[in-house]
């Protein structure tokens, strides 16, 4: 009988994904979401989702950094407790927020521009999620590439999303908008590495040190 074998990270990746959601849960069965549940609700679910969608956009330029090939493997992963908990913040808005009200709903979306950008970050991320299986990726061939390469836009605008949410002027650094501008700065990092010119300049820089260490302590 074979058996199923979890590498650290992969334990790490579960445990860490389940922790938001379990806090939430928590909370909520003890009273702990403060004055107003249904806010801090959407705010923990939505904040969980863009940091996992980070982490996921992550993988691949830690892996040109430090040559960490697993995390490649764990991209998936990461990539769908995103989009888990982009779905409860969009149920917890729709249903307990607004209670199916879609005219309601439909207001508030035309209205409020971090609702419409959020809305949209949320539908271009549902063929993502539905096509990260292996029997898409074989479906799609060259398509699939070009198809999660929309992560790159999505990843923005659930920041701008986050930051036109927060009190403040986000664009111009005024208020509550801390948090989002830390997220916007880590999210401008990770997509300029990935520009072929800076991600050379990166191998070449990690292939120097690494041939330095290598000289450092050679093999006996």
């Amino acid at each position: 009988m074979s058996r199923f074998r979890y590498t650290p990270l992969q334990v790490a990746i579960h445990v860490g994904a389940a922790f938001p959601l379990v806090r939430v849960l928590f909370d909520l069965i003890t009273g702990g979401l403060g004055p107003n549940p249904v806010q801090s609700l959407e705010q923990r679910t939505g904040r969980a989702a863009i940091t996992l969608l980070l982490l996921s956009l992550a993988c691949t330029p830690l892996n040109t950094l430090f040559g960490w090939r697993e995390l490649l493997l764990r991209r998936r992963a990461l990539g769908l407790y995103a989009f888990l908990y982009a779905c409860l913040h969009v149920l917890i808005f729709l249903d307990v927020d607004y209670g199916l009200n879609w005219r309601l709903i439909l207001d508030a979306v035309f209205e409020k521009r971090f609702i419409l950008v959020g809305a949209v970050s949320f539908l271009l991320l549902i063929p993502l999620a539905v096509t990260s299986f292996d029997v898409w990726v074989k479906r799609l061939r060259k398509n699939w590439k070009r198809l999660h390469r929309l992560v790159y836009l999505i990843a923005p605008l659930a920041i701008l999303h986050f930051g036109w949410a927060r009190k403040g002027d986000f664009l111009r650094l005024q208020g509550d908008v801390l948090q989002p501008v830390v997220y916007g700065t880590i999210v401008i990092f990770l997509l300029a590495l990935r520009l072929p010119i800076v991600r050379k300049s990166a191998v070449s820089f990690r292939n120097r040190i690494l041939a330095r260490r290598a000289g450092e302590f050679p093999a006996r």
